[in-house]
């Protein structure tokens, strides 16, 4: 009786500890500042993901100044767009900066260039006042 509840409590045990080492995914995050933006108008980063990590970018936005990010992706079946959100600002000051945040996942292998370019987006508004470049290569 003893050595059946060993057997059983060593097996459910290792079950634990295998499952424990099964990474799915990992998550990436990057913050860049209005004040970062500031000292750098263009900033980049790389990228070196499995399918199914993702890849989450806050980054400074102020939509009362008609300003707003785009993107546009080099290869379109790399990473995918899961979601895109605003963060309202922590203070209630008209005016006030959040971030717009966008979480990208990676579906295929191979690389891609994905470009965010903060601008106005009518005809005559500012154009790349603040660009960042994700360089992202799926393995």
């Amino acid at each position: 009786m003893k050595l059946r509840t060993f057997l059983i409590f060593a097996m459910v045990t290792m079950v634990f500890l295998l499952s424990s080492c099964i990474v799915t995914s990992y998550d990436y995050n990057v913050e860049i500042s209005c004040d970062e933006f500031g000292s750098y108008n263009h900033m980049s980063g790389d990228f070196d993901v499995g399918i199914g990590d993702k890849i989450r970018i806050k980054l400074c936005s102020n939509p009362t100044t008609g300003f707003q990010w785009a993107y546009e992706m080099t290869m379109d079946n790399v990473v995918k767009e899961e979601d895109h959100d605003f963060e309202a600002p922590e203070a209630a000051i008209p005016g006030a900066t959040g971030k717009e945040i966008w979480t990208f996942e990676a579906v295929d292998t191979g690389t891609t260039e994905v470009q965010l370019e903060y601008s106005q987006p009518w005809e005559g508004g500012l154009k790349s006042e603040w660009t960042y470049t994700m360089r992202i290569t799926v393995q």
